[in-house]
Order: structure tokens, then C-alpha cells, then sequence
């Protein structure tokens, strides 16, 4: 596997990013969740916000919750209004939100609302049941829920809990996706298979993955301590009459942003946000999206700072 340099011009490059595209269109409003995470958040809310607005399709705001151990009066502050925003992306894995936020987001997504959820936030709140339903595969251990995978013909595999493998993963590396569903909107236009730079390749993901439909997959290899088949690594699950896309790419820690820099994750992500929040996906896919053979990502020098 290689990487791709292209030899472009700011402007073009930054058209090529992840996809701008000109809108006549009131833009998305979203709101970014993080705060808290068992990985470096401010370095990835950093660079998902400047990868949304660069596309030109989104207006972004940040709420951050209180810092891990807070008390109940701090909590207090942390009052996001849902209702403001097309579509909510989190970033966040900690302690429960207060249960009147928690309330706040499933009346959202009951009425129409979307959420993305990145990563890392799909470990949260395992004992909120609405949230599983929203996620449908957690971080979890094996006797939480079902394990989904797929066949070698795309044919979903239900494992029940307690038997087999609960999450984990191997060592990072680079590894292929593969598009499971490309007449999806979010998916429609991508190569069925690409390289996804340096990651954590989730495993053994548990939960009650109702009407889940499983738009990639990467397939977890035993040379990297993988399970031998093909995981789910975005998928997408109606809520109510909302919308929600869950990928776990986006690996983020210290200084390592490598797989948040990929033009294949971010295109996932600009694109799974316009989904969830519209229904629809007017971004196209950029031009230095990776192929099979080559990684494409954004150079540290172009990607986002946390002070940015």
C-alpha cells in the first residue's frame, strides 16, 4: 500500500479535500459534541469541523461537556439545544449526560433529528438503552447483544450474545474497506475498495443492531490479531423518524490524527453528516479519494489545529 502526493495547487487541493461543492442551499447546521473521550478528542473535533465547513455545506458550532469527575452544578451548564441544529456529531466518550439532555436527544432524533456518531463514541453509555438502539453495535462485551458481521457475498452474519468474540481490536495498521452497499447515498460514487490509512480496526462490536444496514466493512486479519471475517465499519439505522450514521474509523491519539486525516474517512464523514441530516447527499466524491492500492491523506500542514 502507498500513499498518494499529488502535485496541486492550494486552491485546487483544498477543493479536493473532501469534496467541496458550490450550494445554493441554506447550509447544515451542526453541532459537535465532545469533552470527554478515552482518546484525544480536541485534535479530531479539530479536524471534523474544519473538514465540514471547508466543504461548504455546513454552518459548525461545538458544545463540550464539563471535564470527567465535575459535579452536578457544572453539569448544569451543559445545555445543548438540539433543536437549533439539522444534525448532532459526537465525539464523545465519557460519563452520562445529565438525564434531561439524554431525554433532549431522543426526542430530537424521534422528531426528525440525525447523529453521526465517530469512533470512539459509540463505546458511551452502555447502560442507556435508547442510545444502543440509536448505535445499534457498541463497545460492548459479548453477553450485551448480537454480533453482526458479513459474509464473503455481503450476506449478514447474526452471532448471538455470549457466544464468540465481544469488542476489541488488534494492532493499528493500514487496511482495506469495502462498500457494502453503493447505491446508498453516502456511499454511492466511492470505490467499492479503498485503503484506509493507519487505524484500529474494531472487532466483536455487540448490541441490538436493529434495522441496521451495514454500508462498509473492513475485514479484520489475523495477522493483526483480527477475527478472520468482515467487521462492519459504517453503517446506518433509522431512529424514530430520524437518522443515524455510525462509523468507527477515526482514530485519534497524542499526536497520532493519521486516520482522521484520510480523504476516504473524511468523505465518510461530510458526506454520513449531509445524510443524517437531509436525507440526502449533494457532496461529491473528491477526486483524491484512495484507491485500492494507494492512501490518500491530508497532509499535517493542512489539517486543523485545537486552536483553529
Amino acid at each position: 500500500m502507498t500513499r498518494r502526493r499529488a502535485s496541486l495547487s492550494l486552491g485546487i487541493l483544498a477543493c479536493l479535500l473532501v469534496g467541496t461543492v458550490t450550494h445554493a442551499a441554506e447550509k447544515v447546521r451542526v453541532l459537535v459534541i465532545d469533552g470527554q473521550n478515552n482518546h484525544t478528542w480536541a485534535p479530531m473535533t479539530a479536524i471534523m469541523k474544519k473538514a465540514l465547513t471547508d466543504s461548504g455545506r455546513f454552518d459548525v458550532s461545538v458544545a463540550t461537556t464539563p471535564p470527567k469527575g465535575s459535579k452536578g452544578e457544572e453539569w448544569d451548564a451543559f445545555a445543548p439545544q438540539f433543536d437549533r441544529y439539522d444534525v448532532v456529531v459526537s465525539n464523545y466518550n465519557g460519563e452520562r449526560w445529565p438525564e434531561r439532555v439524554e431525554k433532549q436527544l431522543e426526542a430530537y432524533l424521534k422528531k426528525g433529528g440525525g447523529l453521526v456518531n465517530v469512533h470512539a463514541a459509540n463505546n458511551a453509555f452502555e447502560p442507556w438503552d435508547e442510545f444502543n438502539k440509536m448505535i445499534g453495535l457498541g463497545w460492548r462485551k459479548n453477553s450485551f447483544g448480537d454480533r453482526i458481521t458479513l459474509d464473503n457475498e455481503g450476506k449478514v452474519v447474526r452471532t448471538p450474545k455470549g457466544e464468540g468474540l465481544g469488542a476489541g481490536h488488534g494492532p493499528q495498521h493500514a487496511y482495506k474497506v469495502t462498500i457494502q452497499k453503493p447505491d446508498h447515498p453516502i456511499t454511492r460514487g466511492i470505490p467499492r475498495v479503498w485503503v484506509h490509512s493507519k487505524d484500529e480496526l474494531y472487532q466483536g462490536q455487540r448490541g441490538p443492531a436493529e434495522n441496521m444496514e451495514v454500508l462498509a466493512t473492513a475485514f479484520a486479519s489475523p495477522d493483526y490479531k483480527g477475527s478472520g471475517t468482515n467487521e462492519p465499519i459504517a453503517w446506518v439505522i433509522p431512529y424514530g423518524r430520524g437518522r443515524v450514521f455510525t462509523t468507527v474509523l477515526g482514530h485519534t491519539m497524542n499526536e497520532e490524527t493519521v486516520a482522521a486525516r484520510c480523504v476516504g474517512f473524511l468523505t465518510l464523514l461530510t458526506r454520513g453528516t449531509e445524510w443524517a441530516a437531509t436525507g440526502k447527499v449533494t457532496l461529491p466524491v473528491p477526486a483524491n479519494f484512495p484507491t485500492e492500492t494507494e492512501e490518500s491523506v491530508i497532509p499535517e500542514s493542512k489539517a486543523a489545529t485545537p486552536s483553529s
